[in-house]
């Protein structure tokens, strides 16, 4: 015979300073997801602009070569691109839990959670992957030190 646990009964109740805390981070995280946004806008001129910048400057430094500004008009729009989807968690996480302490929607505050959720996943998974590369970016370099001798 199987016991209910006495946590599979408890239902979370938020009191008043927590439902305070929350609306306060939602307009922070609005903010932030604004401003993300227009950095995303930033970026995707910029990269117009990179590449013909580098290019003009690869015809005058022989050793940069003409198909750099290319290289680095790419690398910005690829930043922006894996930029865009923590700052659009961001906003719906946002957008979500604005509207459900405006309209008292539960939906919308567990919708809300779960795109936090997925803003807070994409983040770790990123920085694991950019320590990967670090990590294998330091080991090529001993490897290639110790070639080197």
């Amino acid at each position: 015979m199987e016991e209910a646990s006495v946590f599979e009964n408890f239902e979370l109740q938020l009191d008043q300073s927590a439902k305070d805390f929350l609306k306060e981070i939602a307009k922070w995280a609005y903010f932030l997801s604004i401003l993300g946004f227009v950095a995303i806008g930033l970026m995707i001129v910029f990269a117009f602009f990179a590449g013909t910048v580098f290019t003009s400057m690869g015809n005058s430094v022989p050793a940069m070569g003409s198909s750099f500004g290319a290289i680095m008009g790419f690398f910005y729009f690829f930043i922006a691109a894996l930029y865009f989807f923590p700052v659009y968690y961001l906003n719906k996480f946002a957008t979500n839990a604005k509207k459900a302490f405006r309209d008292n929607d539960s939906e919308a505050l567990s919708a809300s959670f779960g795109y936090l959720k997925s803003h807070y996943k994409f983040i770790g998974i990123m920085t694991l992957s950019i320590l990967v590369l670090y990590g294998l970016i330091f080991a090529f370099g001993i490897f290639g030190a110790l070639l080197g001798r």
